[in-house]
């Protein structure tokens, strides 16, 4: 099977490369080697190589950035989607486009179903369900894949951030009413390889809830457990209205993933999966 994963310099494209199944011949070419904003190129690129499976995991992922900017986060968030899902239909591939919680306002008390009424609070939000839109719009039966909180030991994440602060501050201050689920990477890049033979809406996180209070302290306790820290810090939790920022965030997140495990199986709780991507940073 010849897949072509956009987005193949970031956390998730480099974990689809790390978990592709047996029998994949992967292409997964970084921003500089592909602008999937570039019609022709995208088309040029799948028709060339008549992949079987494009999977779209490069985003506009800077959330304040895109309110000040939405009509560039909109060409990375959707336009390029259109290109890409055109792209894949026109030569039979299946096509896999990655979405965000963000398409939700965070306004509900229980989980969020692939069909429940979407209605985004920002920028990088309305970028990303239009981009749903183009996926459907362009290609005849696309996955769309909603996740939350992705983190990895590639890339730029929260785990990441949160060991520096922990390591070079006497406190670190952390957001305590925003409620979702932390997911790997790795687990949500396996999810992605099982879905793809699929069509529909999905969604997919780890196991489990927590605020961002709660994913920070279980990164210092793991982290401190596995010798990643000399010390701990206060972790003060704080509400979203004594840290603001440009772009409004969704207080509740969390996504049912009924469907998607049906398909997968259940997905592992947060916190182990944390465990695992603390050791691969430490190794």
């Amino acid at each position: 099977m010849k897949v072509l994963v956009t987005g193949g310099g970031g956390q998730l494209g480099q974990a689809l490369a790390a978990t592709a199944p047996a029998g994949v011949t992967l292409t997964a070419p970084a921003r500089a080697d592909l602008d999937i904003t570039d019609e022709h190129d995208v088309a040029s690129m799948v028709a060339a190589a008549k992949h079987d499976l494009v999977i779209n995991a490069a985003a506009w992922t800077a959330v304040d950035k895109a309110e000040a900017e939405e009509d560039a986060a909109l060409l990375a968030n959707a336009t390029a989607v259109a290109h890409l899902a055109k792209a894949a239909a026109a030569v039979g591939a299946r096509f896999v486009q990655v979405s965000t919680d963000y398409v939700f306002d965070g306004q509900a008390c229980q989980p969020y179903r692939p069909d429940s009424p979407t209605a985004p609070v920002s920028a990088y939000g309305r970028t990303k369900l239009a981009g749903e839109l183009a996926a459907a719009t362009n290609h005849p039966a696309p996955a769309i894949v909603r996740t939350a909180w992705v983190y990895g030991a590639k890339g730029n994440n929260f785990v990441k951030t949160m060991l520096r602060l922990m390591a070079e501050r006497d406190e670190v201050r952390v957001v305590a009413d925003q409620i979702g689920t932390p997911t790997h990477a790795r687990s949500l890049a396996q999810a992605i390889w099982a879905l793809q033979s699929h069509s529909g809406t999905f969604h997919w996180t780890d196991a489990g809830v927590a605020s961002w209070y709660d994913f920070a302290q279980a990164i210092q306790d793991e982290a401190l457990a596995l010798g990643m820290l000399n010390r701990a810090v206060p972790v003060i939790p704080i509400a979203t209205a004594d840290f603001p920022t440009p772009a409004r965030r969704p207080a509740w997140s969390v996504l049912d993933k009924t469907a998607s495990w049906a398909v997968t199986g259940p997905g592992r709780h947060w916190r182990h999966e944390l465990i695992d991507c603390l050791k691969e940073l430490k190794a």
